[in-house]
């Protein structure tokens, strides 16, 4: 798995048609003041075991403010899944995703860190799994981690 983590002082994602009913463009999660905004990409190794390792690696990074932990200060999360972290653009113009799990299988792994990082104690807030989304946020440092698991 790998994780794109952004020290942010508040985020949020916007689906176009965020209620699902047709009623247009909507929040469907947010967080406000500190915490981080985190996209996770899924390869095709992948399993459970590095969800939970991811989960816990998020929740115990110490990059926020005076080298605090999400952990340490109750800070929230907002966990966007992103396949195309696994994007392979060395070759041609265009980027292959060969190594990007399907979504059958990167979909409950993406669930999985969230769980598991709720199972910690932390508040997560969410984008939609496949949906065109729309991701805001101020980046504080700007700060931004790559992590691998």
């Amino acid at each position: 798995m790998r994780a794109v983590i952004q020290r942010v002082d508040g985020a949020s994602v916007t689906v176009a048609d965020g209620a699902g009913d047709g009623s247009g463009p909507a929040v469907v999660g947010e967080i406000v003041g500190e915490g981080l905004c985190v996209l996770v990409g899924v390869t095709h190794g992948d399993t459970v075991e590095k969800a939970a390792q991811l989960a816990r690696k998020l929740w115990s990074v110490r990059i926020l403010e005076g080298e605090k932990s999400c952990s340490d200060v109750n800070a929230p999360l907002l966990v966007i899944s992103q396949f195309t972290l696994y994007g392979d653009a060395r070759k041609g113009r265009r980027p292959t995703w060969n190594a990007a799990a399907p979504g059958e299988l990167a979909e409950p792994l993406v669930d999985e860190v969230v769980a598991q990082l709720r199972a910690l104690g932390a508040h997560v807030e969410t984008g939609r799994f496949g949906a065109d989304m729309r991701v805001s946020l101020t980046n504080h440092g700007p700060f931004t981690v790559l992590v691998e698991v």
